[in-house]
Order: C-alpha cells, then sequence, then structure tokens
C-alpha cells in the first residue's frame, strides 16, 4: 500500500487493484507489517448509501407527484377507470425501473467498499468497476468530523494535513460533499459510527502522541498547528460534523 503524499509528489497515486478478489487480506491489498493490527474493519450500509448518496426517497417522491399529477389531469379530463390504469402503467414501471436501477447503484456501492483502520492508518478500498485503495497514514490526518445521518447510522470525514493532493472525483461517493478545494475522505453508512470514532480518536492520540480532543466544527479548519495541539477535531452532533 502507497500512502498519501504532501507536496513532495505531484499528485496521489493510490493503489489500483483490478479485481479485490485477490486480495492479501479482506479490505487489504498487501498483508498489513507484522507489527500493525486492524483495530476495527467495516462496510457501508445500503440504506444509508441510498439516502445520502443516491437520495432514493426524494426521488421516489417526485416520481409519486408525476404520476399523481398525471391521474389528477387524466381523471379531471374525464378518462375511464380502465383508460387512467392504462395510461398510469408506462410512467409507474418507468419510475420503478429508475429506482431500481438507484438500489442496485446504492448496493453496489456499499458492498465493494471496506473501510479499515488499524493502529497506524485508515485503509479505505472502494470502487465499483475499478477497485482503488487509499492509505491514509494516522500521522497524515488533522481531523475527523463525525456527523451522525440518522436512523442509527453516521459519517466521518478525515480532515487531512494541509497540502494533501487527492482528487475529489477520485474519491466520489466516499468524499465529504462541497470539500472540493481540500477533499476529505468520508466513511459513510457507519451502523456503530460512535465506536469507530472512539477507536480512531484513541489510535490518532498513541500515533501522534497527544491526546484528541472534540472541537466545534466552526474551530475545525485544517491547519498544521492543530494537530500539533492534539486537536483531532472529533465533532460531536451539537457541533455540527460532515455536510
Amino acid at each position: 500500500m502507497k500512502a498519501v503524499r504532501r507536496n513532495s509528489a505531484p499528485s496521489v497515486k493510490p493503489v489500483v487493484a483490478p479485481e479485490h478478489e485477490f486480495e492479501a487480506e479482506f479490505g487489504l491489498p498487501e498483508p498489513l507489517p507484522a507489527a500493525e493490527r486492524v483495530l476495527w474493519q467495516g462496510q457501508p450500509q445500503v440504506g444509508a448509501i441510498m439516502r445520502r448518496v443516491f437520495h432514493v426517497p426524494l426521488v421516489a417522491g417526485y416520481f409519486a407527484l408525476l404520476v399523481g399529477w398525471s391521474a389528477v389531469t387524466a381523471w379531471s379530463d374525464g378518462a375511464s377507470a380502465a383508460a387512467l390504469l392504462r395510461g398510469l402503467l408506462t410512467p409507474v414501471l418507468l419510475s420503478a425501473v429508475g429506482l431500481g436501477m438507484l438500489a442496485t447503484l446504492a448496493w453496489l456501492t456499499a458492498r465493494t467498499a471496506v473501510y479499515t483502520l488499524t493502529d497506524r492508518r485508515v485503509v479505505m478500498r472502494i470502487g465499483i468497476v475499478l477497485t482503488v485503495t487509499y492509505n491514509f497514514p494516522l500521522r497524515c490526518i488533522d481531523g475527523a468530523h463525525v456527523h451522525p445521518t440518522g436512523q442509527g447510522t453516521g459519517e466521518i470525514a478525515l480532515q487531512l494535513e494541509r497540502g494533501t493532493r487527492i482528487a475529489w472525483l477520485h474519491l466520489w461517493p466516499h468524499a465529504r460533499p462541497w470539500h472540493l478545494r481540500e477533499p476529505q475522505p468520508l466513511l459513510r453508512g457507519l451502523a456503530d459510527v460512535d465506536a469507530v470514532s472512539a477507536r480512531l480518536s484513541q489510535a490518532w492520540s498513541n500515533v501522534n502522541g497527544v491526546p484528541a480532543r472534540p472541537v466545534a466544527a466552526s474551530t475545525a479548519a485544517p491547519s498544521a498547528a492543530a494537530g500539533a495541539q492534539g486537536a483531532l477535531g472529533t465533532s460531536q452532533p451539537a457541533a455540527g460534523g460532515a455536510d
């Protein structure tokens, strides 16, 4: 695995594996060093990806409004019940196909992603067609913003060192929304976000030799000074978090 580097390299060159079935370990393209151990490993929840990435409930509501409007219009024009049903068949089928495609994409996105936390790094294996593995050493992480997203799930955005170069589109949908200039890797759809954030805070403290302290989202701007002072920047629900 290759670590994400700062300005010493023109751009991030993640490990690219053509087929994740040939991983040395689940979620990892290479075996970990003997002294390194996995603290946590998980995958996004499909329901969270459907809601947060592909917005399936909103799209379903939009389709329902269109179908309902078509039904009301046809009924007001004096269409019979049989004609009304025939007229609604096509939009209903098209809506079902569209929602099915979004649900399938959400399932593939969740099932092909694996997040791994070790006592030295955070590893993200992502990608539906082309598997890409990103390796973020804990020493290169300045902050971690926790954001509960409802239905028992949450997200953790990793605030990398200033100057770290990584393409937002390469990370999507595992990237914090709207943070394009300085992308933040996003661990999406975590069922045990509180436990994961606690383990991440402890591992970060052990590696950097300073205690991690929760800070408000407004004070967790990327800065080398924040990391030096031990501000991991783990924002609790009341303090904000990932968008």
